[in-house]
């Protein structure tokens, strides 16, 4: 019976990845960019268009930096990972349900609909993640954090699919109402697919330090956050690799963010582009599955430098890309490799977090991804005007693999997950 329950939890926490996808596909990637462009800010010059939705972004970004930390300690100090998730998801379904009132002209409503359906996203992954550690036992992390991203592979390209097809399928006088109507159905599809989650998935409990006792929350979490940093030479393995996640997600990061304007330089279809990352979607589910196995088999962090490697190869193939059918290629390989680093990085840091910190330490690791996410399109798009082409741009990014392997190669895992043994025995379990 025990079993049966650990097992439902873990459906349930994975299906939370399939949830959530559908605002990363849909809205930040796919939809809501164009349709900003061309539709909500259509009363402002396309210049202008383009820095808005990038300071919109950024201004998301920073909002959920700040937040996390202070509420990532809270959260474990109060037990409420999943309360906190529940919070976030509710803010992410509303902003993504707003968007559908927005119409030609409304810019200023697009970039704070899409802000608070960011922070709800960005949000609930930090508490998401955090609950890794405590459903999953230590040798099956690897394996439950990739079935997580293969989830939110299928269920994000399924409905990209869908929302798709409405769009380019209706007549012209109808697009605009079908591209609403799929910001509409985000909203519904993550609050639906997070149901599983919030019946299956338990609260872990509350654990605190016997010198925590009676100290008021807010107080409690500002206490922990001083104290995680005066002792940070503690965590010296996973300070690595959150290092190391840190330099080679600004080169993933990047070429997600990127690929598709590289792709139009390059006068490639409309066709190719997209169809191209609704494929990366699909082809990348079974790689991530094996990369789980294969990480539980050989070794998480070798099997994360094997995905580096084959990240620099990817990049050389962008720097000597001339045909569409180049872009498709290009896109099968990122594929094999793309799920299966993050879901192994998401593991390797949930084997060396002390379980009674995983909100907290897992903000860091949020923070570390959310940063990258501005860096690297920052230094590629510098690097591609100075040259002026996108090309050498490309090749810049093999910097933050090499970096990022090498920092890696530096982690001791088995050291890191015996610290965070160690700290988890000084903590009590505490009723809520």
């Amino acid at each position: 019976m025990q079993e049966k329950r650990r097992r439902t939890a873990i459906f349930g926490w994975t299906m939370y990845d399939w949830a959530n996808s559908a605002f990363g596909t849909t809205i930040m990637a796919a939809v809501l960019p164009v349709y900003y462009g061309r539709v909500a800010a259509a009363n402002l010059p396309p210049n202008l268009a383009t820095a808005y939705w990038g300071y919109t972004n950024a201004a998301a970004l920073f909002v959920i930096a700040a937040l996390s930390p202070i509420l990532g300690a809270l959260a474990d100090f109060t037990g409420s990972k999943k309360r906190f998730l529940t919070i976030f998801v509710l803010l992410g379904v509303t902003g993504s349900a707003l968007l559908f009132f927005v119409q030609t002209g409304d810019w200023v409503m697009a970039s704070l609909y899409f802000m608070l359906g960011n922070l709800g996203f960005s949000g609930s992954l930090v508490f998401y993640d955090a609950l890794l550690p405590h459903i999953a036992a230590p040798d099956e992390l690897d394996q439950v954090s990739a079935r997580g991203y293969a989830m939110g592979y299928i269920g994000g390209g399924t409905l990209l699919a869908i929302n798709l097809a409405m769009i380019q399928l209706a007549p012209a006088s109808q697009t605009a109402l079908m591209t609403r109507l799929s910001f509409l159905s985000v909203a519904v599809w993550w609050f639906v697919f997070t149901l599983p989650l919030w019946r299956y998935v338990s609260e872990p409990p509350r654990q605190i330090r016997t010198d925590e006792a009676g100290v008021a929350p807010l107080r409690a979490s500002l206490r922990r956050l001083g104290r995680t940093f005066r002792e940070i030479g503690k965590y010296r393995q996973l300070s690595k690799t959150i290092l190391a996640f840190w330099l080679y997600s600004n080169g993933i990061g990047t070429i997600i963010v990127m690929a598709g304007i590289y792709g139009a330089e390059l006068n490639f279809g409309e066709t190719t582009i997209i169809g191209t990352l609704l494929m990366v979607q699909f082809a990348a589910i079974p790689f991530a599955l094996l990369f789980g196995r294969l990480g539980r088999r050989y070794g998480t962090i070798r099997m994360i430098l094997i995905s580096l490697v084959i990240f620099v190869l990817v990049t050389i193939g962008g720097y000597f890309m001339r045909a569409e059918l180049h872009f498709w290629l290009l896109g099968l390989g990122l594929s094999t490799v793309l799920g299966g680093s993050q879901a192994l990085s998401r593991a390797l840091v949930g084997r060396m977090v002390p379980k009674s910190m995983s909100a907290e330490f897992f903000s860091f690791f949020s923070i570390s991804e959310k940063i990258a996410g501005t860096v690297g399109p920052l230094i590629f798009g510098l690097v591609t005007q100075l040259t002026g082409g996108g090309r050498l741009g490309v090749i810049s990014l093999i910097v933050f693999f090499v970096l990022g392997g090498l920092v890696l190669m530096q982690v001791d895992e088995a050291e890191g997950a015996r610290v965070a043994q160690e700290v988890d025995r000084q903590t009590a379990p505490a009723s809520t």
